[in-house]
């Protein structure tokens, strides 16, 4: 009897630490969307108050006007008529915000699938003119989150919450989103030739040429005719390859960078353009410019390009039907890029910013690095370079091309 009392108490013991052992709480942080019907967003997309620049994302230049992407938010308006000075002037609020276009008087931008037209006649003073529906791809939040035909989400709410591992299965909210803890922080993992109506980052998802509109959505090229800018017209639907990224126009020509490669189309007729090259690449993340008979790629490694690539690639165009590889090299995790004459800037992430003088592309020198921040995109210009990083909005003087001579920095907020 004493045996089988010792056998149950210690099974007892046993299956009691199993227990407590298969109990595994973890700390998150939960995001629960706010929505809000698109007829009250459509309103209030105007000119509001100035806001702290708090998530950067993509930017675009246009006379003395910088407007610069709050990452999911909206537009920042910056007056920069004087670089070393520059002044946050208003705040146009576009929920799902990523991208930016101006012609003349009107801002393009983009609302989750949505494109939306306003009238910047006057900056401080812009109206919401009209939307296009379903021109861009959809987006979603696990599965769970989607802007559908009447509302979208304008913001989330975020708190602590503590998971228990063990009940797992029954833990099913579909109203919430939840961040390992420690890596919360964020909703996200984000000079051309030709006609332009100003300059926008190498980023781009969709650009403005002369009359016309180009318009990347996942799987296809969209061309809209801008003869009446407050009013874009579908002129042509083209089918490309799975994930396309970001566009750039040189001359007559899109260079259109996707995962797997580079795609080069002739807009000789604008209204519908035409591939004319193509040069494949490993799997990666891929932004692109060109200026003259060279094409500048950068591969990056990231989740949402499955890559292991951290490149520049160099490419020579002089037959624009068949670019080929003229040199790669090595990089930390490159973004965005730009030139300006024989200057070429480089985001290299969290490397920072590099400067390189390219006059033999073949060769290229590094002429300045600066580490100590977290680089994206920039738009060289009239000797002044502007960069969008982690921390802020920078701006430098590149006129002796020796050096790099900071401007003004537009900081973010990190009180939030």
């Amino acid at each position: 009897m004493k045996k089988y009392l010792a056998l149950l108490l210690f099974f007892t013991a046993f299956l009691f630490q199993s227990c407590l052992k298969d109990k595994i709480l973890y700390t998150y942080t939960m995001a629960i969307p706010v929505y809000q019907s698109k007829a009250a967003v459509y309103t209030n997309i105007r000119s509001n108050d100035p806001q702290q620049v708090e998530s950067p994302g993509k930017l675009f230049i246009t006379g003395n006007y910088i407007f610069l992407n709050e990452v999911d938010k909206g537009v920042h308006v910056i007056d920069n008529s004087n670089p070393a000075n520059p002044v946050l002037k208003a705040f146009i609020n576009i929920p799902g915000n990523l991208d930016i276009a101006v012609k003349g008087h009107t801002l393009y931008a983009d609302l989750y699938t949505d494109l939306v037209v306003v009238d910047i006649t006057n900056p401080l003073a812009a109206r919401f003119e009209k939307y296009i529906p379903m021109v861009f791809p959809a987006r979603n939040y696990g599965g769970s989150f989607v802007a559908d035909s009447s509302r979208v989400i304008v913001d989330w709410v975020r708190k602590d919450t503590t998971v228990d591992y063990s009940a797992y299965l029954s833990w099913q909210r579909k109203d919430v989103m939840l961040y390992a803890t420690a890596g919360a922080g964020g909703m996200q993992n984000n000079a051309n030739g030709g006609n332009q109506a100003g300059i926008a980052g190498s980023m781009a998802r969709f650009s403005v040429v002369d009359n016309y509109m180009y318009c990347l959505n996942s799987r296809q090229l969209r061309t809209y005719s801008l003869g009446n800018p407050l009013d874009p017209q579908q002129a042509s639907v083209v089918n490309m390859p799975w994930n396309i990224e970001t566009l750039y126009p040189f001359r007559n020509k899109l260079f259109i960078g996707s995962s797997t490669g580079m795609f080069i189309y002739d807009i000789s007729n604008p209204a519908v353009p035409v591939q004319e090259g193509q040069f494949q690449h490993a799997r990666s993340c891929d932004p692109v410019i060109a200026d003259g008979n060279y094409a500048y790629v950068t591969l990056r490694d990231g989740s949402a390009c499955f890559g292991t690539s951290n490149q520049l690639d160099v490419l020579d165009i002089t037959s624009m039907s068949s670019p080929f590889l003229l040199h790669s090299y090595t990089m930390t995790n490159p973004h965005g890029l730009s030139k300006s004459g024989d200057l070429l800037f480089i985001c290299d992430g969290r490397d920072g910013l590099k400067m390189y003088d390219a006059a033999n592309p073949n060769n290229l020198q590094l002429k300045k690095h600066i580490t100590g921040l977290e680089t994206y995109d920039a738009i060289a210009w009239n000797n002044n370079l502007i960069v969008v990083a982690k921390d802020g909005l920078y701006q430098y003087d590149y006129s002796d091309p020796a050096s790099l001579s900071l401007r003004s920095k537009i900081s973010v907020n990190r009180n939030k």
